[in-house]
């Protein structure tokens, strides 16, 4: 199944559960009638909202390229995660609001010995699905499903800490307990939004993601083709699933057409083996020059001009920069 079509499929279930959880805090409340868990409980709304907007993003990521867009849509998994993260700060805000209004006026709690119950099934549930979508997420390059999981990652520990709070609560019998776990969750889950936010503004951004630049890199040099000469102006894009790579690759002067594009097709195939078929690319070949002799490994050159020396190891260094390769 494409990768798209599965993302949004799993975004489907993620939807529906978050729904089943929303109301799993919605009777924890009513039973507890703690200020944590009413937190924990709004932080759920936010994240249906958000699971609605990724399969959304995910609906219009999965449209093929068009005239209007010839890169695909898979931006739309950007604009949907800066969403997310957006809900995720502003629950934040309120979540903390509602704690210093609770030192102030206090709130009765009761049934806490039924509600620890549910909080731990929740806390399981929203583990579980977590770890899945965070494996998912990473298999399918979706920046929607890691969010996701990303919120059901929060969910998890905002709910596992309403527990402790809770415990602690009836342990201690001191009740302000409550409003200081709240406040503690509001900041936390203020900083995973702003993590959220700069991620996906970083993809709309085009910002080069350095991760993915060294483990392209890392796979070239492991595969090395003697008739990829030099490899410079490297640029790797993320557009959803589909990645994007612009290089210059240079190949013997001497080659023909046919020559060269088999080489650029040699080069292609290998990246593809790595990172699947959702991967375009622009290859712009250059020929060699006399300076790219000293680190040519083609042994039977016969059109060498200076003896070999040392293989150049490709790095981020290196094949980012826009000129060709040479010996100091």
């Amino acid at each position: 199944m494409p990768y798209s079509k599965q993302n949004l499929k799993v975004q489907y279930f993620v939807t529906a559960l978050s729904i089943v959880v929303f109301l799993l805090k919605v009777v924890t409340y009513a039973l507890t009638h703690s200020l944590s868990v009413l937190s924990d409980t709004l932080e759920s709304v936010v994240n249906i909202v958000a699971t609605l907007v990724g399969s959304y993003s995910l609906l219009v990521a999965s449209k093929p390229k068009d005239k209007d867009h010839p890169y695909g849509h898979g931006k739309a998994e950007f604009v949907s995660a800066a969403f997310q993260g957006s809900l995720i700060i502003g629950i934040g805000c309120l979540i903390i609001y509602k704690a210093i209004d609770s030192f102030i006026h206090p709130v009765t709690l009761h049934n806490l010995n039924n509600g620890i119950g549910l909080l731990i099934l929740i806390a399981v549930i929203n583990l579980v699905t977590a770890l899945v979508l965070n494996r998912i997420g990473k298999k399918n390059k979706s920046l929607a499903i890691l969010s996701s999981g990303k919120l059901f990652q929060i969910d998890f520990f905002t709910t596992a800490s309403v527990a402790i709070g809770i415990i602690l609560l009836l342990i201690t019998g001191y009740e302000k307990i409550d409003a200081i776990i709240a406040l503690l969750l509001g900041i936390y889950v203020i900083y995973d939004g702003y993590k959220i936010v700069r991620q996906s503004l970083a993809g709309i951004m085009d910002e080069a993601d350095m991760e993915l630049l060294e483990e392209v890199i890392a796979e070239i040099n492991l595969s090395r083709n003697e008739k990829w000469i030099d490899l410079h102006n490297l640029r790797v894009i993320k557009y959803g699933a589909l990645m994007h790579i612009d290089c210059h690759l240079t190949v013997p002067w001497y080659f023909n057409v046919h020559e060269a594009h088999g080489a650029v097709d040699d080069f292609t195939r290998l990246i593809k083996n790595k990172f699947g078929d959702s991967v375009e690319f622009f290859v712009h070949t250059d020929g060699c020059m006399p300076f790219s002799c000293p680190i040519c490994t083609i042994e039977a050159c016969e059109k060498r001009k200076a003896a070999f020396e040392k293989k150049l190891n490709w790095n981020l260094e290196n094949v980012l920069s826009d000129s060709k390769h040479q010996l100091a």
